[in-house]
């Protein structure tokens, strides 16, 4: 992935659909991890840094609507 600059285009619902899927991946890793069936234990790296991505993506975006006086 090329960093977070595709997360900035999206809306609240897509980075809150792209959270829930990672968090899916996520598990789904682990689960795989725990059972020795993972063959790509480098992606689990890869998909925690994609969840801090989109929650720092978020974060960002509710600060802005704050500092422009608006609700989140």
């Amino acid at each position: 992935m090329g960093g977070a600059r595709h997360l900035f285009e999206l809306d609240k619902d897509e980075l809150d659909t792209k959270l829930s899927q990672a968090r899916q991946e996520l598990f789904n890793l682990r689960f795989q991890l725990a059972t020795g069936r993972l063959d790509n234990v480098s992606r689990i790296r890869q998909v925690r840094k994609e969840i801090a991505r989109i929650l720092t993506v978020i974060r960002q975006n509710e600060l802005s609507h704050l500092s422009e006086g608006q609700e989140v």
